[in-house]
């Protein structure tokens, strides 16, 4: 087994841009908007908040993504096998 050169990371990656998918989980604490007032377009405000709170899920995934997309991805240790040899079942 290789060790990693100083420039690359082993294991789990980590990226502060992350704690941003905790964002969506605001959703889940109900007691917040439990309430029918006010009304748009004649839905409750319980409604058209989770409707919101999709849209701002979708936003902060997106805004990750694309924070962290060009971080590299880790290589698991080991040599690598060519596909038709993994096919077959033979190993070197």
């Amino acid at each position: 087994m290789s060790s990693p050169t100083p420039g690359e990371r082993e294991g789990l990656r980590f990226s502060p841009w992350n704690f941003l998918l905790l964002l969506p989980f605001l959703m889940l604490v109900t007691p917040w908007f439990n309430m029918k007032e006010p009304r748009l377009f004649g839905m409750p405000y319980f409604y058209w908040v989770q409707f919101v709170w999709v849209v701002v899920g979708v936003v902060a995934v997106g805004i990750v993504y694309v924070k962290t997309r060009d971080e590299k991805n880790p290589q698991a240790p080991g040599e690598d096998f060519d596909v038709d040899e993994l096919d077959e079942g033979s190993r070197r």
